[in-house]
């Protein structure tokens, strides 16, 4: 196995500093060499500064990428004072993409105050109180009528039968099963006003 050779040992490996200074002047080469070098420590450095709650809204590469990106493009602004100076850049560069998106997550995740204040879903103990009554007499008065009207009305209310289910079920014609249908639900009606 070849034991690797540190990247200053390479003769033709150009220093961060000199890459930096050919970015300034437009060479797109040195801009792209720029980004390779610094896109995967930046990555495992801000892997688990970003939560899971902010990484459902963005991607934590897509972050470091815009962040770099917006960095090396005004390169004549950034002086570097140390070897180290360009990677301190853009790590302060993504620390302020992260808190940006912080603060942007938190704006739409809802405070427990909001969620307190909406409208629950669940029926109210009004509503399930009607519900209920209005159980009751359905049973009441549907054990008042004929075998025959009470096959029809649990056939198509309770299990959801079509019209033409129902007409198989009587042996008649679809027809003729809807106005059966309709005439005991006139009687199961009547039955429940009572």
């Amino acid at each position: 196995m070849e034991a690797r050779t540190p990247a200053a040992a390479w003769p033709h490996t150009p220093s961060s500093e000199r890459l930096l200074a050919r970015a300034r002047h437009g060479d797109a080469g040195a801009f792209g060499s720029l980004i390779a070098r610094c896109l995967p420590d930046l990555q495992r450095w801000a892997h688990r500064r970003m939560p899971r709650w902010v990484r459902a809204a963005a991607d934590t590469s897509d972050l470091i990428q815009d962040a770099v990106l917006g960095t090396l493009s005004r390169l004549d602004a950034f002086q570097p004072q140390g070897r180290r100076a360009l990677a301190g850049y853009l790590r302060t560069a993504v620390r302020n993409r992260l808190a940006d998106e912080h603060r942007r997550a938190a704006r739409w995740i809802p405070s427990p105050d909001t969620i307190e204040a909406l409208p629950s879903d669940a029926a109210s103990p009004l509503q399930l109180a009607i519900d209920a009554e209005t159980r009751r007499r359905y049973r009441h008065a549907l054990a008042q009528l004929s075998r025959r009207d009470q096959e029809l009305l649990v056939a198509h209310f309770e299990l959801e039968y079509s019209h033409a289910q129902l007409g198989c079920m009587i042996g008649r014609s679809t027809h003729a099963a809807r106005m059966a249908l309709t005439r005991a639900i006139g009687r199961l009606a009547a039955r429940m006003r009572d």
